[in-house]
């Protein structure tokens, strides 16, 4: 990939799937910039829980052993080691957060190399020809983002003041408070995020094709026995998926989470497109539309969480809580009742 594909994305951009999640995303930058503390902290918090869960679902497919969220916590937390559990688990996570720290800047800077960084701290080893096909798959995607591409056209939303004004458009737009669940962004914020995500989505697609049937290292034991992938090319993705994630930030799409099972089934189903793709190009479109029908719905539901953990509240939480608990009380004694007759009721003459 030596540049962005602009058929590809504005038909990956139309599919509904893919829609549904821009829309889930444009629902989640709606509510930026934060402004409020407790919103603030539970964003803050949601980026560590991200961060554990990435680096477990790594740790797993490393390993190939049950890395339980205490395990993640407790590494990401500073352990290098753990009472009762093995130290290979605790080595792996602490590789995944070094991958996981070694990216962070790609977001600020679009450093190409220091994916490379992130798969020497994971132990992954490409073949001579993928780590070039890589570079220049990220090059050609930081070309286009420092040319402004991404700030105009299709995937930008104009504001009042001819820049780029999602958050602010949609809540100018909005019929409803941007919190409310009731809140529907508006359709140009949706297309645009719809472009963006599919952006990413292509060239996420560009880097699993420069890695495919990557195997160079020693392989550990697969993610499970019914693994229907190579488990070393398994392994080979997980760097990329995390640059991938960070060109995300860098776009203004939010990230998104696979757990290793959904990482090996991406690769699983990426396998099954081209098997039945009746001629190369044809195989080359079944991928990148494999790619976004499996990945759509996950990045939905991610933002979705998203946008819920940042809107917690304990205190409303517990008097909603408290409520339905009255609620269904108040429901349980009527039906328990029910068939007992008043028999104290007077009539009363007028």
């Amino acid at each position: 990939m030596t540049e962005l594909n602009t058929a590809d994305i504005a038909r990956v951009a139309a599919m509904p799937a893919v829609r549904e999640a821009a829309r889930e995303a444009a629902r989640l930058i709606a509510l930026w910039p934060l402004t409020d503390a407790m919103r603030m902290d539970n964003d803050a918090k949601y980026g560590e829980n991200l961060q554990v869960r990435v680096t477990r679902a790594f740790a797993r497919i490393l390993t190939g052993e049950d890395v339980t969220v205490p395990d993640a916590e407790y590494v990401y937390e500073g352990a290098d080691a753990i009472p009762g559990r093995p130290q290979a688990i605790v080595d792996a996570l602490l590789a995944a957060n070094d991958a996981y720290d070694a990216l962070a800047d790609f977001s600020d800077t679009g450093d190409v190399t220091l994916v490379d960084d992130a798969a020497a701290d994971l132990g992954v080893t490409w073949d001579d020809v993928s780590p070039a096909l890589v570079h220049a798959t990220l090059d050609a995607v930081e070309a286009a983002v420092n040319d402004g591409t991404f700030d105009a056209g299709e995937y930008a939303v104009a504001g009042d003041d001819g820049e780029t004004g999602g958050a602010a458009e949609a809540a100018d737009a909005a019929a409803v408070p941007v919190d409310d669940d009731a809140f529907e962004p508006s359709p140009a914020l949706v297309d645009a995020m719809a472009h963006r995500f599919a952006a990413a989505l292509t060239v996420c697609d560009a880097l699993l094709v420069a890695t495919d049937d990557d195997s160079g290292d020693a392989a550990p034991a697969p993610v499970t026995a019914a693994t229907p992938v190579n488990a070393a090319a398994v392994r080979a993705v997980l760097p990329l998926l995390l640059v991938v994630n960070e060109l995300r930030e860098q776009i203004s799409v939010p990230r998104i989470f696979l757990t290793d099972v959904q990482i090996r089934d991406l690769l699983a189903a990426r396998t099954a497109a081209l098997a039945d793709a009746a001629t190369l190009v044809v195989g080359e479109a079944a991928l990148l539309d494999a790619t976004a029908a499996f990945v759509a719905p996950l990045a939905a539901a991610e933002w979705r969480k998203h946008r819920e953990d940042v809107l917690w509240d304990p205190a409303a939480a517990k008097k909603k809580a408290k409520e339905e608990d009255e609620k269904r009380n108040k429901a349980a004694l009527a039906a328990k009742f029910a068939h007992v007759k008043n028999d104290n009721t007077e009539t009363v003459e007028l």
